[in-house]
C-alpha cells in the first residue's frame, strides 16, 4: 500500500485533522472511514454502534460452531443479544429451553425445528435460507441441520444473554441424581448408565428422514400458531430503490416478543430518514455496505459503516437513515423487542403538517414544501443517488410501453438474496 492509499485523520471539506503518524491499524481504519474522518455533520459523543461478529469469540464443538454479540461486546444494546451459529449436515443444536424468547433466521443452508408448547402440543418443521422461527420464553426446542447443513441467526430478548447458559436437556440429567432420573423414565440406573456425563451444546447426528416419516403426534395435536415462518409467504412493501418485508406479531402470531424488518437497497439508494417509536432498534448485515448516522436529542449525532457480519444499534426513538454505499444490493434485518413493527418517517412527518408550518421551521417558502415527497404508500426505501431517479422513470415509462413480461417495471435483478431462497422439502 502506498502512502497515497493510506487513509489519514484529514477532513477535505474543511482541512480539519492531521496525519496520523503512530502504531494504528491500518486496515481497521480503512473499514470504518467515517470513524477516521468523521462526517461535519456528526456532533457530540454517543456510545459504540457497532460490533463485528469477526470480533466475537468463536465456540468450536464437533459439528458445528457458536459467537455471540451480547451486552458484554455492545453495551449499548440492553434489550437485545445475537448469536451466529453453524451445523455441518445432520448435527444437532441439543434439546435446551431459554429463559428470553428466541428468534431465528436461517441465513445459509437448511434445518430441522422442533418443540412442545406448554399444553403438550408439538411442533415441527424443516425450513431453508430466509426463513424464521420463534420460540416465546420457556419453550423447548432443537436445530438439526439438514442435507445442505446451515448457518443462522438467533436473536434473544434479553442484551445480558449468553448462549452458553442455556437450560441443556443433558446437563439437567447429568446434574439430578441418577437414581430420580431412572425413576422418572420408569427406568433402572443401569439402563440409563449410557446417558451424556458432559453437555453435548451442538454435536454430530445424522441427517434425517422426512418428517412425515419421523415425526411424533401427541395427543394434544399440533400447536395452534406455527412457531415458524416461511418467508416467501411473508408480504413485500415494493420502495423505489428496494423492497421491505414487516414480520410482526400480525404476520407470525407465535412471535410475541420480538418483530423485524427486513431490509433490501439498491446501490444509490437509502432506508430513508426515520425513527421508531416503541423500540431500540437492533441490526444485522447480511449483504454489502452501508452507512448510518444517528441523531440523538442534544445535537449529539454519530456516523458508522457497516458490512456483511456486522451488528448495528440505534437507541429508541433515535433519528438515523441507512445508506448503500457499495456496488451491490444491501441487505440487513431490523430487529426490535416488541410485538408490532413501527416507524415514523421525516417524510411522512413534514407531508402530514400544514404547508405554512413546514415552510416557516424550513426559512422556506410554501412552492418549496409542497414539492417535498408525499408517497401515497409507504416508501422506506428511497434513491439517495438523485440520477436513479430519472433512470427509474426512464425505465418504467419504456416497462409501460412494452408488452407484460412478467416482471413489474422497476423489479430488481440482482443476484439471488437470501430472502429469495427457493424452497427444499425435506
Amino acid at each position: 500500500m502506498t502512502n497515497q492509499e493510506i487513509p489519514q485523520p484529514i477532513r477535505k471539506s474543511d482541512g480539519k485533522g492531521w496525519l496520523d503518524l503512530g502504531p494504528r491499524d491500518i486496515w481497521r481504519d480503512i473499514e470504518n472511514p467515517d470513524l477516521l474522518v468523521s462526517p461535519q455533520t456528526d456532533g457530540g459523543t454517543l456510545p459504540n454502534m457497532k460490533f463485528s461478529f469477526s470480533d466475537a469469540h468463536q465456540r468450536l464443538q464437533p459439528g458445528g460452531w457458536a459467537r455471540e454479540v451480547t451486552e458484554r461486546e455492545l453495551p449499548i444494546s440492553t434489550d437485545v443479544a445475537g448469536v451466529d451459529m453453524a451445523l455441518e449436515p445432520g448435527a444437532y443444536r441439543e434439546l435446551h429451553w431459554h429463559i428470553e424468547a428466541e428468534w431465528g433466521l436461517m441465513l445459509v443452508g437448511n434445518a430441522r425445528v422442533t418443540s412442545i408448547d406448554e399444553n403438550g402440543r408439538y411442533f415441527i418443521d424443516d425450513v431453508v435460507a430466509g426463513d424464521l422461527w420463534n420460540f416465546e420464553a420457556g419453550l423447548p426446542h432443537s436445530i438439526q441441520a439438514l442435507d445442505q447443513g446451515c448457518e443462522f441467526l438467533l436473536v434473544f430478548s434479553d442484551g445480558d444473554f449468553s448462549e452458553n447458559n442455556t437450560f441443556l436437556l443433558s446437563d439437567w440429567l447429568m446434574h439430578t441424581p441418577q437414581d430420580v432420573v431412572a425413576a422418572n423414565l420408569r427406568k433402572t440406573v443401569g439402563e440409563i448408565s449410557q446417558f451424556p456425563k458432559e453437555e453435548l451444546y451442538i454435536f454430530k447426528g445424522n441427517v434425517p428422514g422426512p418428517i412425515d416419516e419421523v415425526e411424533r403426534p401427541t395427543p394434544q395435536g399440533v400447536v395452534p400458531n406455527m412457531f415458524s415462518l416461511h418467508m416467501d409467504t411473508v408480504p413485500v412493501v415494493e420502495s423505489e430503490a428496494g423492497r421491505v418485508r414487516i414480520v410482526d406479531s400480525t404476520v407470525f402470531p407465535a412471535a410475541q416478543t420480538i418483530s423485524a424488518a427486513f431490509v433490501e437497497v439498491e446501490p444509490g439508494g437509502m432506508r430513508e430518514l426515520h425513527w421508531h417509536p416503541k423500540a431500540a432498534e437492533w441490526q444485522y448485515y447480511i449483504q454489502g455496505k452501508a452507512r448510518m448516522t444517528v441523531f440523538n436529542s442534544g445535537g449529539v449525532a454519530r456516523t458508522f459503516d457497516y458490512q456483511a457480519g456486522d451488528v448495528g444499534f440505534v437507541p429508541q426513538v433515535a433519528g438515523h437513515y441507512v445508506q448503500n454505499i457499495g456496488d451491490e444490493p444491501m441487505i440487513y434485518v431490523e430487529v426490535f423487542k416488541h410485538p408490532i413493527y413501527s416507524d415514523i418517517s421525516l417524510n411522512k412527518w413534514l407531508s402530514s403538517n400544514p404547508v405554512q408550518i413546514v415552510a416557516d421551521h424550513l426559512l422556506s417558502t410554501d412552492e418549496f414544501v409542497e414539492s417535498l415527497p408525499m408517497e401515497p404508500q409507504p416508501a422506506p426505501v428511497i434513491w439517495y443517488d438523485l440520477s436513479k431517479v430519472e433512470d427509474a422513470k426512464k425505465v418504467a415509462s419504456a416497462a409501460a410501453q412494452e408488452p407484460p413480461t412478467g416482471m413489474a417495471p422497476g423489479t430488481r435483478h440482482s443476484a439471488t438474496n437470501v430472502f429469495e431462497s427457493p424452497r427444499h422439502e425435506g
